[in-house]
């Protein structure tokens, strides 16, 4: 008998998240409406939920704070996934195609992430030290933007271990993100010592604009994505990164890249294409959203320099997300 197909997110706290997990979610149902996965969303807030999201979103109600604040509640998927396959996906992602052969790709794991490997150097924390005081060769190095897991005993002892890790978070040396425990590390940790193994990336399941600063172009309703880190001698390139163009199924727009007129935009096209408006079409998406994001983006750029002249440098704003 096959194991029920599942993708769960999580929205927790601001409304932000709620109409980012609705952005992830409508992007799902376009691609992925004819197969066999249910979308679950765990939220304390469905309240906020768009209309149309309700019909074939299954929402998972908690209590606001329950699963802990900031990265903590990725700690807890145990607790909400359901029976079979679940792939978690962060709700500051949006999906551009069929991700069926994703969870065969993860078949056989208990808990599982898109990655590599990695035993020295700086990840939060120095990672060799680490590993000598755990005993362990090396740990899963990924973007927490996806985990997977399946709902059973040894998925159970995973997470169980990660929940235990994160109250020694500080003890163990591994360096805060955002003032908070970075799960990402916890769960490498945690996997490591239960000899768990990522999937190895090779760039089509999942990517990010941080591993890939050069430009990039993505189109929700034709499912298209191009990812670039530029090659050396480009400042921008990113070593750690081993890829140089990619055309990931999932983006990841994390930190301030949700800010970005790329997900401004696919979010635009996948909300006019769900309320049958023409805004769906790429040109409505271009003249709204795309053009006086990229001009404004122009034009700071251009009197940055008078403005600090004037003025002087501004003072960081704080991220929405906080």
């Amino acid at each position: 008998m096959e194991k029920p197909l599942n993708v769960l997110t999580i929205a927790t706290g601001k409304k932000l998240y709620v109409d980012m997990a609705v952005n992830l979610a409508r992007s799902f149902w376009l691609w992925n409406s004819a197969s066999n996965i249910n979308f679950y969303l765990a939220t304390d807030q469905p309240q906020l939920l768009a209309e149309d999201v309700k019909a074939y979103v299954k929402i998972i109600e908690i209590q606001h704070g329950e699963l802990g604040e900031g990265f903590s509640p990725k700690l807890h998927l145990d607790k909400l996934a359901p029976a079979g396959q679940t792939l978690f996906i962060d709700s500051d992602c949006l999906i551009y195609g069929n991700i069926e052969n994703v969870f065969e790709r993860f078949a056989g794991h208990a808990v599982s992430v898109v990655g590599g490997y990695i035993s020295s150097g700086e990840w939060f924390g120095n990672v060799a030290a680490i590993c000598k005081k755990f005993n362990v060769k090396q740990l899963p190095k990924f973007n927490g933007g996806i985990y997977y897991l399946e709902n059973d005993d040894k998925a159970a002892e995973v997470y169980q271990l990660a929940r235990q890790l994160e109250t020694q978070y500080d003890e163990i040396a591994f360096v805060r993100l955002r003032n908070r425990p970075n799960d990402e590390v916890i769960i490498a940790l945690a996997m490591a010592l239960n000899d768990e193994s990522p999937v190895a990336d090779d760039g089509t399941i999942m990517s990010d604009p941080l591993s890939c600063p050069g430009k990039f172009s993505t189109d929700v309703i034709k499912g298209k994505t191009s990812l670039y880190n530029p090659p050396k001698p480009n400042p921008l390139h990113k070593d750690w990164y081993p890829f140089e163009t990619v055309h990931p199924l999932v983006i990841h727009f994390l930190g301030h890249h949700s800010l970005s007129y790329q997900y401004k935009k696919d979010a635009y096209k996948l909300q006019a294409l769900q309320l049958n408006k023409l805004g769906g079409n790429k040109i409505a998406a271009f003249l709204n959203i795309e053009l006086p994001m990229r001009a404004k983006e122009f034009l700071k750029n251009l009197f940055r320099p008078v403005y600090k002249l004037i003025f002087g440098t501004r003072g960081i704003k704080q991220s929405e997300r906080l």
